[in-house]
């Protein structure tokens, strides 16, 4: 059994995972979902958005925090940290890690977010205009800052190996997930709980991205606004919830007998350097993420059976993303899919749930669609998988990521093979 991988590193598998999102709040409830084709999508019931122009997201709908965490902690987080624990303790339980015979001190963190606990900070700060400054909770810092979602999962866990966020937009949830691989890489930890969590759909953060025109404000039709690669599409819908993997080497993996659900053979990031919100022309950073992603995995375009793409529905991001895609894998570009048209754009959660899809098809053999895919637009002219599911096998997934700031990513699983 090889425990290391070509360039004489500790190999990365899968063991668990847990996920809280607008079409499931189980990684399995959520990916029948995708697979059915059925939007998350539909009017903003978290608070009263009728008198703005975008008035529809991808909500966590039913989500019983209380039930979940307990009341004490639940009324000490904010949602998107609730989003984060609930998922961590679903990714471990499949995992079946047990913490109580676990060396705990190598068991690790890494949980981020793009904006953390923006509801927390709204509410305070209108606390403190219409109540004055006695009535703002002590707890303000604690539930706003990004960190707290690592923080309090290890806590829960009682886990005191290397611990910290990650921070990079959209994504936030893929670079956790990498940063953590490389932890259990240099010999730091032999368990990392990795992924993403956002809960930014309250009044300043849909009005922010409104009055950028980032949003679809296709309000009358809400599961057909996330539109990706579509040429009637007219921007992205704000989505909630968290996605948490469980990473171990492979060799921690075998010695407990856990069941690994694949490997994560490559990880690449790169940055535009180009623009706070628009990408690199041509999609030229992603593109440059892509092959550090392969050159990581020693693998070639030609290997990459699906591609879980970032396509966010928005015109410039799918236009470059596919441009980007046809410089990396020229006249053979793999069936491409975004899982974004299903549970709207989750930001910082994105990267960590569109892993966690691709894992599934790999299990599965099934690629899951691009629905609303009605209008082929001339500049994104690839297969998108559009509007129903394919079943194909495949033995290598590719899942992209690009954020604010200028920042891409891209992850590779594999089936594991010992």
């Amino acid at each position: 059994m090889a425990f290391e991988d070509h360039r004489g590193r500790r190999r990365i598998v899968v063991t668990g995972m847990g996920v809280i999102s607008p079409v499931g709040q189980t990684t399995e409830d959520a990916w029948r979902t995708v697979l059915a084709g059925e939007s998350g999508v539909g009017p903003i019931t978290l608070f009263d958005a009728s008198g703005l122009d975008v008035r529809i997201a991808a909500e966590v709908k039913g989500f019983d925090p209380e039930g979940r965490l307990g009341r004490k902690e639940a009324r000490r987080a904010d949602r998107f940290c609730q989003f984060a624990i609930a998922a961590a303790l679903d990714a471990v339980a499949d995992a079946d890690l047990q913490m109580d015979t676990e060396d705990r001190d190598r068991v690790g963190v890494v949980v981020g977010s793009g904006i953390g606990g923006i509801g927390s900070l709204s509410n305070a700060v209108q606390t403190l205009i219409e109540r004055g400054p006695n009535r703002v909770s002590p707890f303000l810092i604690p539930m706003l800052i990004i960190d707290m979602s690592s923080g309090l999962i290890s806590m829960r866990l009682g886990a005191t190996g290397p611990n910290h966020s990650v921070v990079s937009a959209c994504t936030t949830g893929a670079h956790a997930i990498g940063e953590a691989a490389e932890i259990i890489r240099r010999g730091d930890a032999d368990v990392m709980i990795a992924g993403g969590a956002e809960a930014s759909i309250v009044p300043v953060g849909i009005v922010g991205f409104m009055n950028m025109k980032a949003l679809s404000t296709r309000n009358d039709e809400p599961t057909k606004a996330s539109r990706p690669f579509d040429a009637d599409r007219d921007g992205f819908v704000s989505g909630e919830g968290a996605a948490i993997l469980v990473l171990e080497s492979a060799e921690h993996a075998m010695s407990r007998g856990a069941h690994i659900l694949a490997e994560l053979v490559g990880y690449g990031s790169a940055a535009d350097a180009y623009d706070m919100v628009h990408p690199a022309p041509e999609g030229e950073g992603l593109a440059r993420a892509m092959h550090l992603t392969l050159k990581d995995a020693n693998l070639s375009p030609a290997d990459i059976g699906y591609i879980n793409a970032h396509g966010t529905s928005t015109p410039l991001n799918d236009a470059h993303e596919t441009m980007a895609l046809k410089h990396v894998f020229g006249e053979y570009v793999p069936p491409v899919s975004s899982t974004k048209s299903m549970t709207g754009h989750l930001l910082g959660a994105a990267g960590s749930l569109e892993a966690a899809f691709s894992i599934c098809a790999l299990r599965d053999n099934m690629l899951p669609p691009t629905i609303n895919y009605d209008t082929p637009d001339p500049e994104c002219d690839l297969d998108y998988v559009p509007n129903t599911a394919r079943r194909v096998e495949i033995a290598y997934a590719l899942s992209n990521n690009s954020g604010f700031g200028g920042h891409n990513t891209g992850l590779i699983f594999g089936r594991f093979a010992e």
